[in-house]
């Protein structure tokens, strides 16, 4: 009796250097079942492909232009339901992984992880299950960004951004004078006492402009 043939799996990628994208091309598609049908290297363009080619899975950076891969997560999520998303990302924070998820990414893999991970993340996820490499649940839930309010996030990031007192007060409608409040607040809850160090922290978790 032949033996039944694997369904084929349409996969999506997304990342803006091309040596990724023929990587993940080869590993991929030396599967035998998964198709990469394909290519973005901005987020905005994955989001167009998406909704174009209905794939069952995209595999998206986080790092990308003119949409970074959060965003384009959740437009992805939107445009197309049916389509799985798994996170292969160079950041490895505790926030930068409770982002995705919170966008609607079934999985999230670290660059630095070899190849069969990569695939078994796929596998995974095509079987309706969550992945994340095993490098990373030790860190989840314990996100030092946890313990600030809405409002502390917001300081935090547009300082991290350049943002001066006032142009932060500006944007947030609030005065230079409570600005610098909330950065106090913030750093004595982060236990930082120096303004190049918070900002240094907040780059470190993700906390400046993606795009």
């Amino acid at each position: 009796m032949p033996r039944k043939k694997k369904k084929t799996i349409s996969v999506l990628l997304a990342d803006d250097h091309a040596i990724v994208l023929d990587g993940l091309r080869v590993l991929l598609e030396g599967e035998g079942d998964l198709k990469v049908v394909g290519s973005a290297t901005n987020g905005e363009e994955a989001v167009r492909l998406a909704r174009q080619l209905r794939p069952d899975i995209a595999i998206v950076d986080i790092k990308m232009p003119v949409m970074n891969g959060i965003e384009a997560t959740r437009h992805i999520r939107q445009s197309s339901p049916s389509t799985l998303i798994l996170i292969l990302s160079a950041h490895d924070s505790a926030h930068y992984v409770n982002q995705a998820l919170r966008a609607g990414a079934e999985g999230y893999v670290v660059k630095g992880s070899a190849g069969s991970e990569l695939i078994k993340a796929v596998r995974t996820i095509i079987e309706g299950k969550r992945y994340l490499s095993p490098s990373l649940v030790g860190s989840m839930g314990q996100d030092p960004l946890a313990g600030l309010t809405a409002r502390e996030r917001d300081v935090l990031q547009l300082i991290a951004d350049g943002k001066s007192n006032a142009a932060a007060g500006s944007i947030l409608g609030l005065s230079p004078r409570s600005v610098e409040t909330y950065r106090a607040r913030v750093m004595q809850k982060l236990g930082i006492e120096d303004l190049p160090t918070l900002v240094k922290f907040a780059i470190r978790h993700g906390m400046t402009t993606l795009d």
